[in-house]
């Protein structure tokens, strides 16, 4: 299989549990990026995802989909998905083709939801370093539903979850709280959001836990999880809002900055101009920052600003 087909090709990998938002992010990055001048092109690699709500420009379901694995083969949702990303792994040629007929695009890669495929399998490890081979220069963008953080024992999980999916991985990696316009309805927040955002001192974690009686008994378990987390200081999230095109800025600014896009001159203008016009406008800017003035004390928030600007 040719290496040189390609030139240097920038884009995201959209991963993430099932239910995270992975199909809708596409859809608002597709939009977005689109109106800052860039050829975007939505590659759907989800065998399950029959009904896209974006422009698509590849489709798995042309070479596999998992419902007819799952009728010919007898197999489960679980298993089917293994199969079909094998399947896509064993004919990359048909990727690549594909691939090739998009030369000068954007690509926004949304992949399955099955939280195996990338904590411990490894078709879609090889996927990756396939394109990476053919010059891909990718970002993992891992979204986790934002709800998470009401609940210090979930979000305890999402964060191992989140480091596992790194380090299998093995691509420049943004995690993402999702859907941070409906935090609120699933509960208040036991710390600022930056607590959240920025993984800071777990162990508070561990003792707010520790006030429910059956959470004690697993104190020393959740000690031990959150000290792999913390020494290994890698997770971090990007809170969004795909309807604030402020956040939704944000999150592409960490992940041009992870996977080394630049930008163009006129695209920066574009972008200026377009965030401009938005003011005032019904695209619900307030609502993210909304959130942050709740649970953000107003230093940490400069410094952020700061830090962003810098």
């Amino acid at each position: 299989m040719s290496q040189k087909l390609f030139t240097t090709t920038f884009g995201q990998v959209v991963i993430g549990p099932p239910g995270s938002g992975k199909t809708t992010y596409c859809l608002a990055m597709q939009e977005f990026l689109t109106k800052v001048g860039r050829k975007v092109a939505v590659v759907n690699l989800d065998p399950a995802n029959d009904g896209t709500p974006y422009k698509c420009a590849i489709d798995i379901s042309e070479l596999v989909t998992l419902s007819d694995v799952m009728d010919s083969l007898k197999l489960g949702p679980n298993g089917g998905l293994i199969y079909c990303m094998e399947f896509l792994e064993a004919n990359l040629d048909w990727l690549q083709e594909k691939l090739i007929a998009l030369k000068g695009h954007y690509f926004l890669f949304d992949c399955p939801g099955q939280v195996e495929l990338y904590t411990h399998q490894s078709s879609v490890r090889n996927i990756f370093a396939q394109l990476a081979k053919w010059s891909f220069r990718l970002s993992a963008v891992h979204l986790v539903d934002s709800h998470y953080c009401t609940d210090p024992a979930k979000f305890i999980s999402v964060l191992c979850t989140s480091l596992s999916t790194m380090l299998h991985v093995e691509l420049p990696h943004v995690n993402v709280l999702s859907k941070m316009d409906l935090i609120e309805q699933f509960g208040k927040l036991a710390f600022n959001l930056d607590f959240y955002t920025e993984v800071l001192d777990l162990s508070y974690l561990v003792d707010h836990l520790a006030t429910d009686p059956f959470f004690q008994h697993y104190r020393r378990l959740n000690q031990k999880l959150v000290e792999v987390i913390e020494d290994y200081s890698l997770v971090s999230f990007v809170p969004l809002n795909v309807q604030d095109k402020d956040s939704m800025r944000q999150v592409i600014k960490a992940v041009d900055k992870a996977n080394g896009y630049c930008f163009g001159d006129g695209e920066q203008r574009t972008l200026e101009v377009m965030m401009s016009a938005a003011v005032g406008a019904d695209f619900q800017f307030t609502s993210t920052l909304g959130i942050q003035d709740k649970y953000v004390e107003p230093e940490s928030r400069t410094v952020e600003e700061e830090a962003m600007e810098l």
